[in-house]
């Protein structure tokens, strides 16, 4: 438990944006949007694959939804700034 409380100890609340930023610099210098979201997304059944095994302990099931979650707000922001991004480029 202690590794784990550790992790969340070290956890930068910023991290998704810092990470979102990164990508949306990927878009804007021409990778595909779809390419990218690809890389960030990681889909439903994937995390249900990971959680299948019985073998593996809960501590680190529940790191595996907090990766599963982390990515999600990675694409929820990647997504917010595209949009304002394509709005942006309308409104010029």
């Amino acid at each position: 438990m202690a590794a784990q409380g550790a992790i969340r100890d070290n956890f930068d609340p910023a991290a998704p944006m810092k990470e979102a930023a990164m990508f949306y610099g990927l878009f804007l210098r021409g990778h595909a949007v779809d390419s990218l979201r690809k890389d960030i997304d990681v889909p439903r059944n994937v995390l249900e694959k990971w959680l299948r095994p019985k073998r593996y302990e809960t501590e680190f099931k529940d790191n595996l939804r907090q990766i599963y979650y982390f990515r999600k707000r990675v694409l929820a922001i990647f997504d917010e700034l595209v949009l304002n991004e394509r709005n942006r480029a309308r409104v010029q």
